[in-house]
């Protein structure tokens, strides 16, 4: 392994380590089956919006959307962004206030007990049929964020895919058992941070490597339908092709997952106080446009990146591993 590998590996581990500190503090402070579930409904609002986001964002954020603007351009992330910066600010403003105010009042500490509480169905069936909805649309979602783990350590380590996966799902699993929802909250509240961190830092990165703004910009400009909201540039030809109205409202319907992330709305079950979600709401907004934002042009900066050649100050980067984004 190199230095630069073995910075990164023992940065990762202090982290690691440092999650789980964050598990073994929490629980100690959970004194009842409340505690554990929901906090106490004693989260800040900066806790709130921000563990919220960070959760829901995750790894999409740092690795998908920058992903999707790098191969095609701004269409596909810019429309996906625009959708969900909507969906966050409406579910803030319509769902959180509700849901806060009927599950304090119903003494619910989760969204299936809320739904079954919340119509009288003294037979828990809705809230079985949540759970189990819950349970079969949350396996692809959190093996998505495992995957994402492993493949980071893979490709930063050459360590085995699964093997990576498995200590990183093995770590996030031993934290959360033991903190319960405290510990989920506070550890996004961390993540959140680094991930602000990492997009200012990789952006200045990316433009420095690039040659510039000015470079980027050149490079993005030369890409036929790369800058285009209407049109999708197409990598493999080097051309581009329309985007048609109804992919552009299927796009924009990504925000409509929000009402429905159970994730998302048990932090607004556990906020200390009703009236302190408006500040939350503007704080997690906020976040969440400016952070897509940044996502999406370092996609366009990677891209630039590339067109400049292998970068100066990695050692471990060959010529050949140079390729043309087109």
């Amino acid at each position: 392994m190199t230095i630069s590998q073995i910075c990164i590996c023992l940065a990762i581990a202090v982290y690691l380590i440092a999650m789980l500190g964050v598990g073994v503090w929490f629980s100690k402070r959970n004194n009842s089956v409340d505690d554990f579930y929901l906090g106490g409904r004693k989260l800040g609002p900066f806790v709130t919006a921000m563990s919220a986001e960070a959760s829901d964002m995750s790894s999409w954020l740092l690795m998908g959307l920058p992903g999707v603007a790098y191969l095609s351009g701004l269409a596909e992330a810019s429309w996906t962004a625009i959708g969900l910066a909507v969906g966050t600010y409406l579910n803030w403003l319509i769902v959180a206030r509700r849901i806060r105010r009927y599950s304090h009042r119903l003494d619910a500490i989760t969204v299936p007990q809320f739904f079954s509480k919340r119509w009288g169905d003294e037979r828990n069936l809705l809230s079985a049929i949540a759970a189990v909805v819950i349970m079969i649309f949350f396996v692809p979602y959190l093996a998505s964020g495992f995957s994402a783990c492993g493949k980071l350590f893979a490709s930063l380590f050459g360590i085995n895919y699964v093997s990576a996966m498995l200590i990183s799902a093995a770590v996030i699993v031993i934290y959360t058992v033991m903190g319960g929802f405290l510990a989920a909250s506070f550890t996004d509240l961390i993540q959140s941070i680094i991930m602000t961190v990492a997009l200012i830092v990789v952006l200045g990165f990316g433009v420095a490597q690039a040659g510039g703004m000015e470079a980027v910009m050149d490079n993005a400009r030369s890409l036929a339908g790369y800058l285009s909201l209407v049109n999708i540039h197409d990598p493999a030809t080097g051309g581009s092709n329309p985007y048609s109205l109804l992919t552009i409202c299927s796009l924009l319907a990504w925000g409509l997952g929000y009402f429905g992330m159970p994730h998302i709305l048990v932090r607004f079950m556990a906020i200390e106080e009703e009236k302190k979600l408006a500040l939350s709401r503007r704080v997690a907004t906020t976040w969440v446009v400016i952070s897509m934002g940044v996502a999406v042009f370092i996609g366009v900066v990677g891209n630039g990146m590339t067109k400049a050649g292998p970068w100066s100050s990695c050692p471990t980067r060959r010529q050949s591993s140079y390729r043309s984004p087109t």
